[in-house]
Formats: structure tokens, C-alpha cells, sequence
């Protein structure tokens, strides 16, 4: 399967991923979505920041989720992932209330040339998004 994660340009994660500070992808859920479930060892995720064309690949080496969160269990998370996260134990503020989690690690990083997107059908609002083929996405 193949993902597109859609990152907070204002964060500057694309470019904490593509220098390699940042080796894990999280997404934090109120209530269970994608890509909670569905993605693997294996995967491929392509990378965006909001407004911008899709601009980085990389490969999924491991997968953990988290359900059930606590205020107590979000720190700790981010206590022993944050670094590679990149974030730090403040950003559990930005967290409260959610329930899921789930750290997307992440190999073989490459930039690619970079494709437009067409989210249509997928919520203007998704920030991530579940295909069997990326090309489904590309204008």
C-alpha cells in the first residue's frame, strides 16, 4: 500500500525528515482513522507540506500504535520517541484529549520530483490519505 502525508509547513517536517532529524512520522487521533490499521512494514509514504506539491518518499521499516491515551501515557511516548519524532515533551500541550497513536518509522528517504496532487473524493481537510497506487492521486 501507498500513503501520502500531508505535514504542517509552519513545523518545518519535510525538512527534519529529509536531513534525517526526523526518522518517525506520528499521527495523533481523537478517533480512529488512517492511517491507524493499515499501514505496514513495507509501505511506501510520500510527503507534502500543506500548499506544496508532494516532494519526498520514504519507506516504512516499523509500526506502533498506541490506543487509550492518557495524558501520562502521551508524555511518555513522546519521552521516548520525540527526539526522532521532532518534537519535543512540550508538543504534549498540542495533544490533549487524544486517544491513538501511531509512529510511522521511516528508511530510505529520498527526495523525487515533485507531482501535484488531487485530494478530490478524500476530504479537502485529509492529511492523510490510504491508495494502492500514488498515481491515483497525481494530476
Amino acid at each position: 500500500m501507498e500513503h501520502l502525508a500531508i505535514l504542517n509547513k509552519k513545523l518545518n517536517l519535510l525538512q527534519k525528515i529529509i536531513s534525517g532529524k526526523k526518522t518517525i512520522e506520528s499521527r495523533w487521533y481523537v478517533n480512529r482513522k488512517a492511517p491507524y490499521g493499515c499501514i505496514k512494514k513495507g509501505d511506501v509514504v510520500y510527503f507534502k507540506n500543506s500548499g506544496e506539491p508532494v516532494a519526498v518518499k520514504a519507506s516504512v521499516s516499523s509500526v506502533l500504535q498506541f490506543d487509550d491515551l492518557t495524558d501520562a501515557k502521551i508524555l511518555q511516548i513522546l519521552k521516548e520517541y520525540g527526539n526522532k519524532l521532532g518534537v519535543d515533551e512540550s508538543y504534549a500541550s498540542n495533544l490533549k484529549g487524544k486517544k491513538y497513536c501511531i509512529l510511522v518509522f521511516l528508511e530510505n528517504v529520498k527526495q523525487i520530483e515533485q507531482f501535484e496532487i488531487n485530494k478530490k473524493g478524500y476530504g479537502m481537510m485529509s492529511a492523510w490519505i490510504s491508495v494502492e497506487n500514488i498515481n491515483g492521486l497525481k494530476k
